[in-house]
């Protein structure tokens, strides 16, 4: 899965060597709460109106910096997910 969400598969090893050791620190009914996070109603909202403006190419570049800050966010909270439930799984 990490592969998928990052760059190419050096970035991908050294990202899995640097976050494995985050997943001991959860408990496995905070692990699941962690999988079922979607994010607060009106932050979704926001990064959806950015996305269209994006798509639109109508983005400022105040909004393009606050745009790409929440791609990398969801893209870590994605890899965090699919590391938790591959740990839930194998638990």
């Amino acid at each position: 899965m990490t592969t998928k969400l990052l760059e190419n598969s050096a970035d991908a090893v050294a990202f899995d060597r640097a976050t494995d050791g985050l997943l001991s620190f959860f408990t496995p009914e905070q692990a699941r709460a962690l999988i079922a996070y979607r994010g607060e109603a009106w932050l979704r909202g926001r990064i959806e109106e950015l996305a269209d403006k994006n798509t639109d190419r109508e983005l400022t570049a105040d909004e393009r910096a606050e745009y790409e800050g929440y791609v990398r966010a969801n893209r870590f909270v994605a890899i965090l997910q699919g590391k938790l439930k591959k740990l839930l799984a194998a638990s």
